[in-house]
């Protein structure tokens, strides 16, 4: 692990350049590390299961790009198609084979998939999503719930107030609220509030969009009861149910978030993995709905690098691994081992680490929340002060508490044990001074 302080001067001036030409010199809020505090880290390289920064400094990585990266970074079998497919070309603007064999590839795998098509972000796949399930059913009324995060698109950036149910209140300025009128938004985990819900307002409902896994607010594990409730409920009232699994597809086992819970939502939208580490994003379902889409159908979609060779090349090299082997089964005995080895021996602090699959999140809390609103915003704060001793001993976590880390197939037993002893370390170390 690196030592305790870390140089950071290359990065420092490449913000202070970044900032003449870019708001706060970055591309994404969160990489501005407004929460952790510190300078961000500009990264020159990825290999493996590690980060290097343009300072030098190497960093175990639990990022792994928000996600997409499970078989760690420039992975060999994935870097080698994308080689030989830049040389053929990048884009064309016209259909390819590959297209074909990636969609041909993830339709005859996931039962709830009939038929798919490729965007060009996980924000994109939604936003295409929503739309398709406004036209599919004649209604316009859609429910997302509080913690569950879709992208940014106007109408789902819509934030809980201090009502059961509330509609049409922005979470960013520059949304009218016309265009959230008719986006209603539920607290997690409370059933009598989604039955209710329902009652009044199910034969108006469009759809109801929820994350496979709520992971972008914390990783808050739903109920396998509660997703069956919402299952029958949509199905009672002839609305859709779309599964968003753009961190879950492929991350929770082949079959996502709705295999884990044994569902099959109407449509599922996919990114970060499908596409390798290159942008992508996709949306399918039943082939009666995909069918209202433009060419066939009256909802209209379009993109220009929908489908590009290069991300198809990646996504198909990625998904083409994760099918041998054991290797889901081996990332989640991993993840639960290197959970384990850190908190068995902090029985007596505040920290909680809650996991599932390949993806974890540490959190300072005693009870692990199912719904945003339990979710302890000193907790929050503690893991902000210690992600800076964190990055100083080498280990890159996500730069917000609220985020949730992830593990790749190219994280070994010897760099994880290395890491929980460091982790444990340093929460430990921490946890008498918040005591």
């Amino acid at each position: 692990m690196n030592g305790a302080c870390l140089k950071t001067e290359k990065s420092q001036h490449l913000l202070k350049l970044a900032e003449e030409v870019t708001p706060a010199g970055v591309h994404s809020p969160v990489r501005a590390f407004g929460a952790v505090g510190g300078c961000p880290r500009f990264i020159e390289r990825g290999e493996g299961a590690y980060l290097f920064d343009v300072d030098g400094n190497r960093y175990l990585d639990f990022c792994s790009s928000w996600g997409p990266l499970i078989l760690g970074h420039a992975a060999p079998d994935v870097v080698a198609a994308v080689k030989e497919q830049v040389d053929r070309g990048m884009t064309f603007g016209a259909s390819t084979e590959l297209e074909y064999k990636l969609a041909q590839f993830i339709v005859s795998r996931i039962e709830a998939i009939d038929k798919i098509r490729f965007v060009s972000s996980g924000t994109e796949a939604v936003m295409s999503a929503v739309r398709l399930a406004r036209g599919f059913t004649g209604r316009d009324m859609i429910l997302k719930f509080e913690g569950c995060y879709h992208g940014h698109s106007d109408h789902l950036l819509v934030r809980a107030g201090s009502g059961l149910v509330t509609f049409g209140q922005p979470a960013s300025a520059g949304v009218p609220g016309d265009i959230t009128k008719n986006t209603a938004v539920l607290p997690l985990d409370d059933e009598e509030a989604l039955q209710e819900f329902f009652k009044e307002h199910g034969d108006k409902l469009a759809a109801v969009i929820i994350e496979g896994i709520p992971a972008n607010n914390g990783l808050l594990i739903q109920r396998h009861d509660y997703m069956r409730l919402l299952r029958a409920l949509t199905e009672q009232h002839g609305a859709l149910l779309i599964l968003d699994e753009v961190i879950t597809g492929f991350r929770v086992g082949f079959g996502g978030a709705a295999e884990y819970y044994g569902l099959r939502p109407d449509l599922i939208t996919y990114g970060k993995i499908i596409g390798g580490g290159m942008p992508v994003g996709a949306f399918g379902g039943r082939a009666d709905i995909m069918d209202h889409i433009a060419p066939l159908g009256p909802v209209y979609q379009a993109g220009t690098l929908s489908g590009n060779p290069v991300a198809m090349t990646a996504g198909l090299a990625t998904l083409k691994k994760l099918t041998t082997d054991n290797v889901y089964a081996e990332m989640e005995d991993r993840n639960r081992r290197f959970v384990s080895k850190i908190t068995e021996r902090l029985t007596s602090s505040i920290v909680n680490i809650a996991g599932v699959a390949s993806i974890f999140w540490i959190l300072f809390q005693r009870d692990i929340p199912r719904s945003a609103s339990a979710i302890a915003p000193d907790g929050i704060n503690h893991y902000n002060r210690m992600h800076k001793r964190m990055l100083e001993a080498g280990i890159y976590l996500p730069p917000s508490g609220y985020e949730v880390c992830f593990l790749s197939t190219a994280h070994t037993d010897e760099m994880l044990d290395d890491a929980a002893e460091t982790i444990e370390r340093i929460i430990g170390e921490e946890a008498h001074e918040w005591a």
